[in-house]
């Protein structure tokens, strides 16, 4: 981008802001253009701040981080989100991962991860990385019941839906292999890796790899 990234941090700890106002300050790259103090008051911020990237705790005491992402996610052209957390298997950051969000870090992330994981997904990427997205796919646990027969059954009908080619990238992407590494097994560049990766984004209207790698483990072919 070539102006500063626009930041808006939500969370319920005056002290957490302050200490992520603080971590983001000795950035140029960043500029924060405001705060909340709870989920409710997530959308009116947005809209009055226009942010481009939405730090968000996950456990606020009248509207959850979870469902605000679910709320901010279904509007048009919404902010990218990064969910902080105290702990990084929480069943909350997998479900906001699999509403929207572009990720999640940890509330102890240093500064410079923090300001890198920003860019990254101000410039449309996920910021986890593959090893990363491996750990939350080793959380995710397949709900009992018909909840998690509607969730295959669902995800199989969207995967049946892509090229032969397409559906191989996916389910690379769902064992949480890295670009070069899917390039690597299907004899493609990386650039056509990423092209791949972008149509399905499109097709599966997702918006991030992260929930093409979910939707491949519950289709049980990652």
């Amino acid at each position: 981008m070539d102006r500063p990234i626009r930041v808006l941090i939500v969370d319920d700890d005056a002290l957490v802001r302050a200490a992520l106002t603080m971590m983001l300050a000795g950035s140029d790259q960043v500029l924060l253009v405001g705060e909340a103090g709870d989920g409710n008051q997530v959308a009116a911020a947005v809209r009055e701040h226009a942010p481009d990237v939405v730090l968000m705790d996950i456990r606020m005491p009248r509207m959850d981080g979870l469902t605000a992402t679910e709320l901010l996610c279904r509007e048009p052209s919404p902010p990218q989100i990064i969910i902080l957390t105290t702990f990084d298997a929480d069943e909350y950051v997998l479900r906001a991962v699999r509403a929207g969000a572009s990720g999640f870090l940890l509330k102890d992330t240093p500064p410079a991860e923090l300001v890198r994981a920003i860019q990254l997904v101000a410039a449309g990427d996920a910021m986890l990385s593959p090893a990363v997205t491996r750990k939350v796919l080793a959380h995710v646990t397949d709900p009992a019941g018909s909840a998690g027969a509607t969730r295959r059954s669902r995800a199989k009908g969207l995967l049946a839906g892509l090229t032969d080619r397409e559906r191989e990238v996916a389910v690379a992407v769902g064992q949480g292999k890295s670009n070069a590494e899917i390039g690597a097994d299907l004899y493609m560049s990386v650039a056509t890796v990423k092209a791949h990766v972008s149509r399905l984004l499109t097709k599966l209207e997702l918006n991030n790899r992260v929930q093409v790698a979910l939707l491949a483990h519950d289709s049980d072919l990652a």
